[in-house]
């Protein structure tokens, strides 16, 4: 029988799974909880933006539990590899491998574009027992089916017809709120109407930090 996922949102873009009383974390940055990765026992980052990768929620969650591995970019893994020595793995595009039991094919390459003026740096999407998606600062195509797409509804790089077109365009079966803190609740209705099942084909959801779906 297969074992179902337990998603719980936590701020912004953070995300965690649990499956047979393990839990993988991706992306517990600074505007997440202080505690979002503690109790973790693998760590997902997808590129080095604050808002993604904080050493102290990072460190706080490998201290905590000293069997605790990090996978991620190398412009990360060379941050905080040092203090953690042989936990912290650097992966990239193509790669495959298992993390707590959980496992893992990276997509992607680069953050989107904020700005031509501004350079672009690396990022790398995680999708996780070929069911969850979180492309991270990217609207990546992995090149194989998404059941459920963590999507980046409100960022500096996007604006709302390139978040519908890029659900359609992936056909998830559930597209869940991520990278949302920039909104304010005023503003929320107004996404949640953009992203209809109708617009984009796909079941929409809003979570609140600390709320969770079985997947």
């Amino acid at each position: 029988m297969e074992l179902k996922l337990k998603l719980t949102k936590k701020s912004h873009a953070c995300v965690r799974l649990e499956k047979d009383g393990r839990t993988l974390a991706i992306d517990p940055g600074a505007f997440s909880e202080a505690d979002a990765a503690v109790g973790a026992d693998a760590i997902l980052v997808t590129h080095e933006h604050p808002d993604h990768f904080a050493e102290d929620r990072l460190r706080a969650a490998l201290e905590a539990n000293p069997a605790a591995e990090l996978w991620t970019l190398r412009s990360v893994a060379e941050q905080i590899a040092p203090a953690f020595p042989g936990r912290v793995h650097t992966v990239g595009e193509g790669d495959a491998f298992t993390a707590a039991g959980f496992d893992v094919q990276v997509h992607g390459q680069l953050h989107a574009v904020i700005h031509p003026d501004i350079p672009r740096i690396t990022n790398v999407g995680y999708l996780v027992d070929g069911s969850v998606f979180h492309p991270g600062d990217a609207l990546t195509l992995p090149d194989v089916p998404v059941d459920t797409l963590m999507l980046p509804v409100m960022a500096p790089w996007n604006k709302i017809s390139e978040v519908i077109d890029y659900v359609r365009e992936l056909a998830p079966r559930l597209a869940i709120d991520v990278h949302d803190a920039l909104l304010t609740d005023l503003a929320r209705p107004v996404y949640d109407r953009m992203l209809t099942p109708a617009r984009v084909g796909a079941e929409h959801a809003r979570l609140a930090p600390g709320e969770s779906v079985t997947l």
